[in-house]
């Protein structure tokens, strides 16, 4: 893949995780995959500035929150930290500042993994509270910081301070609430910080209150108005104001040091009652800090280390076989249950055939399974050592386990598929697709529930979700449900038939379209329609679909043209305007952007311009048709003028596209 499309890949992929993580409290990714993901699209937009994109994560915190929550303004933003993993990249921190003649020593604190927040004081009275938000922007969140009884209300002196820390809750809690409600039949909290995070944003105050969360604080905003001049001292005068600080905090004189306390610190912090994955260290001295200076997203005067992935080690009870929407087979360990990164583990994926064998992974077996704070975890290895002489090496299953169809596994795939359109287990994943978030979006009809009414025989293909309100009657009726949620999920499902086009695309599970190819099919034809009655050499002619994925569109709707015709009778249509029924004024053009953009993104003028016609390049070449020249355009603009090729400024593109 080129560089400009995996930076624009990458982009959309860490956007997606970023509102999962802070906005949802339930991150699909783990940490260490998030990071490797951020790593590499910063070492992209360091080697291809010009394709670096205005929303990249790399230039902004965090994720707006929730519309459900009040939006606070924050004076002094709360910045991200930098990250490290590795004692290589620590001492090549400490380089970046002993280069420019600054010796500082550094204060380690360890990292909590819960919720940001920010608490400000008038008079030594607690007023406002609020989660980090966006780093510029949070959530109010005043009354459920106050039921937190580590959170002071009133402060030992009458100062007018804001001080920021992480809410987190302990293990013992997470331990009894999970207790409750398995007992009360409610799916139980996955981790700490997603219990945390969910409990935080409660808009009912006796909730949170309820999960007995805690808190430690961790920086003093603006420390110059109370004489404070180091993170110790900052960290001293908060707690002699009544506020908690993690007691493990630690001033080391160098960075060998630091790398002393992380080794301490690494297999010491599973004795803790909570998590904490990593190390915060900071220039103690405020002046230096200030010297130091930052980044537009970071302090430069700061890190987080982050530890390796905690790996446990257990029994692997059985294998057992999930069956996906388009009838991929994903093999499933069954372990004994184990507690890694403050939850209870009980399975883990392993992929497929090739997995398994690769790693002689036998039922059994004692495996060593990793999770650093991943809704999925991974099985890394298999202890030999403890391997009993008659384990059976693994054999793939040779017929679908819901349908008992023979399996097939395709030239160059290393998954096996069920074929059976028919399939119960392909059915009832294709209707959860359906209804998911990135697909429909249907509040209330959730994973559990569609399976359920599929074995009550209500719910047996697509089509069926918006017939579901002609079962009101039996479904207030069913155990677990009730009168306001059945009609809180009907609505939902109501709503859903005015979704966009390239969302119903998506939710049609399609094999080869996903969200992206099912934009690009919306801008190209008007409706479902029109999109069914697509001929292969049609839709191979559009820019970024291949083969597979036009003949994989063809079959779909071949097979499924009833239930398409069922969809639109339903009143699940939109329309869209036609791509070629535009204005064609950039057709065969090439055209660079350059500079600061006020009136569109990058992004938007870039769909503009594909939209009506044109393709868009990262640099100036003879081939260059026309350059529209933003704020502070540098080099490209120069290269444009040398060579005599026209350029406009937004207003001018605005008024052409008008």
């Amino acid at each position: 893949m080129d560089p400009k499309n995996r930076i624009k890949q990458l982009v959309e992929l860490l956007i997606k995780y970023n509102i999962e993580y802070y906005e949802n409290d339930a991150p699909s990714v783990s940490d260490v995959e998030y990071d490797s993901l951020m790593r590499e699209l910063e070492s992209l937009e360091a080697l291809y500035p010009e394709y670096v994109l205005p929303n990249s994560p790399t230039k902004k915190v965090g994720s707006l929150s929730s519309t459900k929550l009040e939006k606070i303004q924050f004076a002094v933003p709360m910045l991200s930290l930098g990250n490290a993993f590795s004692h290589d990249e620590l001492r090549e921190f400490n380089a970046r500042i002993t280069k420019d003649g600054i010796f500082p020593t550094y204060v380690c604190e360890l990292k909590i993994d819960g919720i940001a927040s920010s608490a400000q004081y008038t008079n030594g009275e607690y007023f406002l509270g609020a989660t980090r938000g966006n780093g510029a922007v949070g959530e109010n969140i005043t009354e459920n910081m106050r039921v937190i009884d580590d959170l002071p209300k009133k402060l030992s002196q009458d100062v007018d301070v804001e001080v920021r820390g992480e809410v987190y809750m302990r293990k013992e809690v997470l331990e009894f609430l999970n207790s409750k409600r398995i007992e009360a039949g409610e799916e139980p909290f996955k981790n700490l910080r997603n219990a945390a995070g969910g409990s935080l944003r409660q808009l009912d105050s006796n909730v949170t209150k309820n999960r007995r969360l805690d808190i430690f604080n961790y920086t003093l905003v603006n420390p110059e108005k109370y004489n404070v001049t180091s993170q110790i001292e900052s960290l001293e005068y908060l707690q002699k104001l009544g506020f908690k600080v993690n007691p493990h905090y630690r001033h080391c004189e160098n960075i060998e040091e630091v790398i002393a306390y992380i080794e301490e610190w690494k297999d010491k912090r599973k004795e803790l009652d909570y998590d904490t994955d990593g190390v915060v260290i900071k220039v103690n001295d405020f002046a230096m800090q200030k010297e130091i200076g930052y980044t537009v997203k970071s302090p430069k005067w700061a890190i987080a280390y982050k530890f390796p992935a905690m790996e446990v080690e257990t029994e692997l009870l059985d294998i057992v076989f999930t069956v996906g929407r388009t009838g991929n087979i994903t093999p499933n360990a069954v372990l004994s249950p184990v507690q890694i990164a403050g939850s209870t583990v009980q399975r883990a994926t392993l992929n497929n055939e090739d997995f398994i064998t690769e790693r002689d992974i036998r039922i059994g077996d004692y495996v060593v399974v990793r999770k650093a704070g991943e809704i999925i975890p991974e099985i890394i290895k298999v202890n030999f050592e403890r391997r009993k002489q008659d384990l059976k090496p693994f054999v793939m299953i040779d017929d679908c386990p819901k349908c008992h169809q023979p399996l097939v596994r395709n030239k160059n795939e290393a998954v096996h598929y069920c074929q059976n359109e028919k399939c119960p287990g392909r059915i009832v994943a294709s209707l959860i697709y359906f209804a998911s978030r990135p697909a429909m979006n249907i509040e209330g009809l959730g994973e559990k529930i569609v399976e359920e009414l599929f074995e009550l025989n209500m719910l047996g293909k697509i089509t069926d979700i918006y017939r579901l309100k002609d079962h009101k009657e039996t479904l207030v009726k069913l155990e677990g449900y009730g009168d306001k949620s059945v009609e809180a999920m009907l609505d939902a499902i109501e709503a859903s038939k005015q979704n966009s086009l390239d969302r119903v695309i998506t939710s049609l599970g399609i094999r080869f379209v996903g969200s992206k190819v099912s934009k690009i099919l919306a801008r190209k034809f008007t409706n479902l329609t029109e999109l069914s009655n697509a001929t292969y050499d049609e839709l191979k002619a559009i820019k970024d679909i291949g083969d597979a994925t036009a003949m994989s569109i063809v079959e779909y709707f071949g097979a499924n043209q009833n239930l398409i015709n069922e969809l639109i009778e339903l009143g699940i249509n939109p329309e869209e305007k036609k791509e070629e029924d535009a204005n064609q004024i950039f057709a065969g053009q090439t055209i660079v952007l350059t500079g600061k953009l006020s009136i569109y993104t990058r992004e938007e003028a870039t769909n503009i311009i594909e939209r009506l016609g044109g393709n868009v390049a990262g640099s100036v070449s003879k081939k260059t048709s026309m350059v529209v020249a933003g704020e502070d355009a540098g080099s490209k603009k120069a290269k444009a003028l040398a060579l005599g090729i026209k350029i406009i400024n937004e207003d001018e593109f605005k008024d052409l596209i008008n």
